[in-house]
């Protein structure tokens, strides 16, 4: 089940966007409290956000940017302000579609059901615990922080993603990154092994990878 996010101040028009979502299938969460908004809406690990532009004590314009630089679901910016240089602004920060209130409820529909469609067509994440990446990218998401692997690491990272908790092999990596294990120093993946460890640190996973003597690797994140 797809899950929407409704970033709205208005108590009634927020509700009403829940139930219109609802009862066409969707999980909704409605954000309520705006003294933290951007961590309340990664908390809700949506495929979409729906947002309104005049919220209390920060912009909708300023969240749309802040989200599409850590982010890569998409954003629907639902407003008021119906100037076209208010649109042009939101498209250029990121925003993926912009509607004007009031709005009927089966142009919004359609409208979220385009976007869910084309995400999906081209989004290719993986997710464990409250971790996810990008595998198209390589941009890694841990609540609100992130950070873009380079290719080699962002490979390994998969790998261990897609078994996690299990133990991936020292072989399985060879051929997950390189295509085969044959002519390969083992020595290239300590450093990249090195590396990424390091690269995870800065979004506050430090020692999340383990050496499994004789082995492999196991990635431990499923309890953050």
């Amino acid at each position: 089940m797809k899950k929407i996010t409704v970033v709205e101040d208005d108590p009634y028009l927020r509700e009403e966007l829940i139930i219109t979502f609802e009862k066409k299938g969707y999980s909704v969460s409605g954000i309520s409290s705006f003294a933290a908004p951007k961590q309340d809406i990664l908390a809700t690990h949506p495929d979409l956000v729906v947002l309104d532009v005049n919220l209390p004590g920060i912009s909708g314009f300023e969240l749309c940017k802040w989200l599409k630089a850590r982010n890569s679901f998409p954003i629907l910016i639902l407003t008021a302000r119906d100037t076209l240089g208010d649109e042009l602004t939101a498209l250029g920060l990121g925003a993926d579609d912009f509607l004007t209130k009031p709005c009927h409820p089966d142009r919004l529909l359609a409208r979220t059901a385009r976007l869910l469609q084309n995400y999906g067509k081209v989004k290719n994440t993986i997710q464990c615990g409250k971790l996810l990446l990008d595998t198209d990218t390589y941009k890694l998401i841990l609540n609100d922080k992130c950070i873009i692997l380079p290719e080699t690491e962002g490979k390994i990272l998969r790998s261990l993603m897609e078994k996690c908790p299990q133990v991936v092999s020292q072989s399985e990596l060879f051929a997950a990154i390189w295509g085969t294990d044959e002519f390969v120093d083992d020595n290239i993946l300590q450093v990249n092994m090195t590396r990424l460890r390091k690269n995870l640190v800065e979004i506050g996973l430090e020692n999340s990878i383990t050496t499994v003597r004789g082995q492999g690797y196991q990635l431990e994140v499923l309890n953050l």
